[in-house]
């Protein structure tokens, strides 16, 4: 395609990403967003770019190639605050460890950077480690960007291109012509290609346009402190993220180690990141059954804070912030992204779950070399 307009539907990290890519191959981007902030699961997250727990084939090499983005976006945009932290899976139990040492020992390990550590060598790593864990699961390859302001920072170098848009606070409401939109204010916005990146909004327009798209929509509960008062070098998971990830066999975990009741009942999984700021964002749970609840339960977080505390060793800082979010997920676990043509020239692409901020680098990038910008 050559330098075109293309228009852009959605502002949070998969629509923004697409814009990057776009405006890298020379094109006009006009870039819509129906808030006056992209204020969805783009934000409401942790920042991880997670290459540990994605699943072998398709997923981990669209993970791979997403870190290889993020890093070359972020010497470019240093306000996108990338980082290259890792990540360090706390193990308490044998069959924790079990699990560990599979992964480790699998082919795929040193393209993940896994590497199985002795409590020991990973207090040496994170020094603000010092509860209880008897060795811990390092992925070298983990990283970590700013998820409330990472939009925010992509898009002053977007602007600084001179051939981009943007327009917030427009929902749009139709198709129009071959390449272009209508949106709620009466305006019509046309181009050469039309990318819906719509995230959890499935209804409307998508279902419309789209019919019934087999992408669910989940919803998670998380927090984030005060400062921790001192650095908290790698990102952090606890062993129940090997139920939750399917680059592990979490076998061992399901026949010999029940999870804990609360647990159990929220889905849920420890991970912790550490902002610029200092403050730790603390997650997650996984509700899949809709319409969900319009409040958050305290039990969940409550259990967050005991974990944290165990594995630090020391009280948690204050809570400050709770929230909910949801994210829309591909029915199928093989699929990393639902892309589809609903028209010549006009592609929805969302659904890539919990994954959204470390593929959305190379999803895009995919969107972009299969339309032929």
């Amino acid at each position: 395609m050559e330098n075109t307009r293309v228009v852009i539907v959605g502002a949070g990290v998969l629509g923004t990403l697409h814009a990057w890519h776009a405006l890298e191959r020379g094109h006009e981007v006009v870039h819509i967003e129906r808030e006056r902030e992209a204020r969805g699961a783009s934000l409401r997250n942790f920042g991880q770019v997670w290459v540990s727990g994605r699943a072998r084939g398709a997923e981990l090499e669209t993970a791979l190639r997403s870190r290889e983005l993020w890093e070359e976006i972020g010497a470019r945009v240093p306000a996108l605050g990338f980082r290259a932290n890792g990540s360090l899976t706390l193990l308490r139990t044998d069959p924790e460890v079990s699990v560990a040492e599979s992964a480790a020992a699998r082919p795929d390990a040193a393209a993940r950077g896994l590497t199985l550590l002795t409590a020991a060598e990973a207090r040496a790593l994170n020094p603000a480690l010092r509860g209880e864990f008897t060795a811990a699961l390092h992925c070298a390859r983990d990283a970590a960007v700013e998820p409330r302001t990472a939009q925010l920072a992509l898009r002053e170098a977007l602007l600084a291109t001179g051939r981009y848009t943007f327009l917030p606070g427009r929902e749009v409401r139709d198709l129009v012509g071959e390449h272009g939109v209508r949106d709620d204010h009466g305006d019509t916005h046309t181009g050469d290609a039309v990318v819906l990146c719509t995230g959890a909004w499935l209804g409307g327009l998508v279902r419309e346009i789209a019919g019934e798209i087999p992408v669910r929509r989940v919803r998670l509960q998380m927090m984030q402190t005060a400062p921790l008062g001192e650095p908290l070098t790698t990102s952090v998971a606890d062993a129940d993220s090997f139920r939750y990830y399917p680059a592990y066999d979490s076998a061992p975990l399901d026949a010999g180690q029940p999870q804990e009741p609360v647990a159990a009942a929220h889905h849920m999984q420890l991970l912790m990141v550490q902002r610029l700021d200092g403050g730790l964002t603390v997650g997650d749970t996984h509700e899949y059954g809709q319409p969900f609840p319009f409040d958050t339960g305290e039990e969940p977080y409550e259990y967050l804070v005991r974990v944290v505390e165990r594995l630090l060793g020391r009280p948690a800082p204050p809570v400050r912030r709770r929230w909910a979010g949801v994210y829309a997920q591909c029915v199928d676990p093989a699929r990393v992204v639902h892309r589809q043509r609903v028209r010549d020239g006009v592609w929805l692409v969302t659904g890539p779950g919990g994954r959204g901020m470390t593929c959305a680098p190379a999803v895009a990038e995919a969107t972009a070399n299969e339309l032929g910008w």
